[in-house]
């Protein structure tokens, strides 16, 4: 099986970047089929453009624009890639940063798809911070870095134990973010009461229940804002927002930086 050492991915990796124990890699998928192979150190995968298939020992993902996948060190997986263009950015962690800022570190076998918008926010702003790389950067990234574990060890803190309604609620929620949504008919879906879904949202999902559904339309513009024949309208509407002007400041409010603006930072 083959081992990856710090920094290597299959395909052409146009750009890399180390930061004080972390590497940052821009890729370019070009193998149709990848074996089974693992890489020395944990690190995120973050779906920028294109389709790609993984699988591990327990789970098969279907990873689209948008998907965040944590793997653990020495995790053995294998890709599959269809004929389009695919890119990924990878944040590769060394043991050494996992010690250095007091992180235990994750043993349990596999890969985990991280589905939290705020999470995914957070990945796509050290995204962003890679591409401007000015002197604020390895101070931006390890705080954003420290974030997204932050984060990432809160949601799998005996998710076993969560209502059945936190799973139900983030699935309806995913698959609604482009209808009108009200608390009285979600809480009428779940089947319990609008005063207890609204005292306990925040508990599960750490923010109230309009920004997580803020957070789900930036996501879902970032997937399709790459595209340069969409217009910014266009995204607006197919992602729920009501105006062009609404998901400008939205977007701006989750990712500091303008629509076109992070377009741009896309193509450098």
């Amino acid at each position: 099986m083959n081992t990856l050492r710090n920094g290597e991915f299959f395909g052409q990796t146009n750009e890399i970047m180390e930061l004080n124990g972390l590497t940052f890699t821009d890729t370019e998928y070009t193998h149709p089929y990848v074996d089974w192979h693992y890489h020395e150190n944990a690190y995120f995968t973050f779906l920028l453009q294109g389709n790609v298939t993984e699988g591990n020992r327990k789970e098969i993902y279907d990873c689209s624009p948008g998907t965040l996948l944590y793997h653990c060190w020495e995790d053995s997986h294998y890709n599959i890639k269809p004929d389009v263009f695919t890119r990924g950015f990878h944040i590769e962690i060394s043991k050494d940063w996992f010690t250095d800022h007091q992180i235990l570190q994750n043993n349990r076998e596999g890969s985990f798809n991280i589905k939290n918008p705020a999470t995914k926010l957070l990945t796509y702003q050290i995204f962003k911070e890679t591409k401007l790389n000015d002197v604020n950067t390895e101070l931006s990234v390890h705080q954003l870095l420290l974030h997204i574990f932050s984060q990432f060890n809160q949601q799998n803190k005996n998710p076993e134990k969560n209502p059945v309604w936190v799973r139900q609620i983030e699935e309806l929620l995913h698959e609604s973010i482009t209808e009108k949504l009200d608390l009285t008919g979600i809480a009428k879906i779940l089947n319990i009461h609008p005063m207890h879904l609204s005292r306990d949202f925040h508990k599960y999902f750490h923010c109230n229940l309009g920004d997580y559904i803020r957070k789900l339309k930036v996501n879902r513009s970032l997937k399709l804002i790459h595209n340069n024949n969409e217009s910014l309208t266009h995204i607006a509407l197919e992602c729920g927002f009501t105006d062009q002007s609404h998901f400008i400041r939205c977007f701006k409010e989750n990712m500091g930086i303008t629509p076109l603006k992070y377009r741009n930072l896309l193509v450098k």
